[in-house]
């Protein structure tokens, strides 16, 4: 049975959602009604998704997923809120969340939402496995696992975006990534707002990078991205 984390500060909303997933979803729900009673929870035990309502008092869903981030980059996090607003929506991306949905909403379609997840989830980490987690990137040495890059003896922690992003273009080296390939999957979904998160964590890496001058990431018009590695 699949565990989720529920955080939700409408108590009415919470139960009706916690028996709502416990019923129709089978999951075995865990319903915590303020951002540190969730942080609480989450270093308590495991959890194979979280729900983080947005707007709550104490600390707000949006902190809490960069709290959680910092302890499991990889958990699945969908961020529910009232605000539907785009820049929103790209915070919650670029804070490591991997969907969003906006209040009011309809439980059945949560529900689906979770269950794609947790299968696009299950899929990728069958298929992580047989991938390779360690890169030689010039004079850099990338460990994917760790989300660690570094050079001549320092080394940069990346976020968990970050990591799957220059892992892509690891894999694809001196190759054309593009740029539908990278968001959908990265981020499922290859909207606009998604793409301006993308170019957010490109701008990153870039200097990440700098201090190897055979190593380079190029925009490819009309295409995508390429890591070049002389």
């Amino acid at each position: 049975m699949k565990k989720i984390l529920l955080v939700e500060d409408d108590p009415n909303l919470g139960l009706l959602l916690q028996d709502y997933l416990q019923l129709k979803g089978k999951f075995d729900v865990v319903l915590c009604t303020d951002g540190e009673e969730g942080l609480q929870a989450f270093t308590k035990q495991s959890y194979d998704l979280l729900i983080l309502d947005v707007m709550m008092p104490k600390k707000d869903g949006f902190t809490l997923g960069k709290d959680v981030r910092k302890i499991n980059p990889h958990v699945p996090i969908i961020f529910a809120t009232a605000k539907g607003m785009i820049e929103d929506k790209t915070e919650a991306f670029t804070l490591g969340g991997d969907d969003y949905i906006t209040k009011p909403f309809r439980i059945e379609e949560l529900l689906l939402r979770i269950n794609a997840l947790l299968k696009r989830t299950d899929n990728a980490e069958k298929k992580e496995e047989q991938q390779p987690t360690q890169f030689k990137i010039g004079q850099y040495d990338f460990d994917y696992t760790t989300q660690l890059i570094g050079i001549n003896g320092t080394q940069q922690k990346l976020s968990t975006k970050e990591a799957e992003l220059l892992r892509l273009l690891c894999l694809k080296k001196n190759e054309v990534l593009t740029r539908e390939e990278a968001l959908l999957h990265i981020w499922h979904d290859d909207n606009y707002f998604n793409g301006r998160s993308m170019d957010v964590f490109l701008s990153k890496i870039r200097k990440y990078l700098k201090d190897d001058p055979s190593v380079e990431i190029i925009n490819v018009h009309g295409k995508g991205y390429k890591l070049l590695v002389n």
